[in-house]
């Protein structure tokens, strides 16, 4: 493994999804799933979403379309709450999954759409729960 950039894609990570997020992918791991955690943080966080030449921002844009085309309902919510981490709006998730009935079909627009609004509520009620 390369250290340096495990490290580099867990903070990375760590920004997008957020540390609750993170901590619990962690927590659930163990000696079956360690390598695809070290896999997932060292490529995709680390080197891809490290490299320069895309914004944070045009990265979820790119990731909430492949997720919601490919019916990943998991990642897809994570993803939306990354997307908003990197500074998109509600207004603009809905427009990428509206592009997405257009290229990728209806069926996956409903879902992702039903699957951004349980990421929504869950954001807004964490929200509500530090507030009280």
């Amino acid at each position: 493994m390369d250290k340096e950039l495990y490290d580099k894609g867990m903070k990375i990570r760590r920004e997008v999804l957020g540390d609750a997020y993170v901590d619990r992918a962690l927590a659930k791991s163990g000696p079956f799933n360690d390598p695809l955690q070290e896999l997932v943080t060292t490529y995709c966080w680390g080197w891809c979403w490290g490299r320069e030449g895309l914004e944070k921002r045009d990265r979820s844009l790119i990731n909430l379309a492949m997720i919601a085309v490919l019916n990943r309902h998991n990642e897809l919510k994570a993803h939306i709450r990354g997307a908003l981490n990197n500074g998109l709006t509600r207004e603009e998730i809905r427009e990428v999954l509206l592009q997405v009935g257009i290229y990728g079909g209806i069926p996956a627009t409903v879902d992702s759409f039903r699957l951004a609004n349980e990421a929504f509520a869950e954001i807004d009620n964490e929200a509500q729960e530090k507030l009280d």
